[in-house]
């Protein structure tokens, strides 16, 4: 890979991580202040538990998109591992023809509800849906280039690395 397409790289997914570590800590901060309100000050409040609710959906599915990398996927793969690099491209690729597929074919659906659901907004912030669910659109999006991108270097010879339970970790 391109020295300078590769820096690019490495910086937008610092900047992925650095997305998701904010709304991590906008949700925590809400949380804390829920807290506060509730059981200090007597005061319960909805938009600190909407906004929390809102922020874990879009930090598992920004997460997912742009920040989990393939060997840090949760995944059965006892067969998987067991076999060979020819087998285990046919599996991926498999695998990764169906999730096009499937992610494909579902996306009309997808984006028509979710610019249907402007009509709704949300209880206490009023955010419109549409703009709540579009994470969502983003997510099918990355995850059809992703698995495209893997497939063709697949295709070119690159085998799925083979799982090595030695050096499994949290992604540290």
């Amino acid at each position: 890979m391109d020295p300078r397409l590769r820096r690019a790289s490495d910086w937008l997914y610092r900047r992925a991580e650095n997305v998701l570590a904010a709304m991590l800590a906008v949700m925590f901060f809400a949380f804390l202040l829920q807290i506060l309100f509730r059981y200090v000050l007597n005061w319960p409040t909805g938009w600190t538990n909407e906004i929390s609710a809102i922020l874990w959906i879009w930090i598992v599915l920004w997460g997912a998109a742009f920040v989990l990398t393939e060997q840090e996927e949760m995944r059965f793969d006892l067969i998987y591992a067991s076999v060979g690099a020819r087998t285990r491209s046919v599996m991926f690729l498999i695998c990764a023809a169906s999730l096009i597929f499937l992610y494909g074919i579902s996306f009309p659906a997808v984006l028509d509800y979710v610019t249907f659901m402007k009509v709704e907004k949300s209880a206490y912030l009023k955010i419109r849906f549409d703009w709540l669910f579009s994470i969502y659109i983003v997510f099918v999006v990355a995850i059809i280039v992703r698995y495209l991108w893997l497939s063709w270097r697949v295709l070119r010879g690159s085998a799925p690395e083979e799982f090595d339970p030695t050096k499994a970790g949290s992604g540290v």
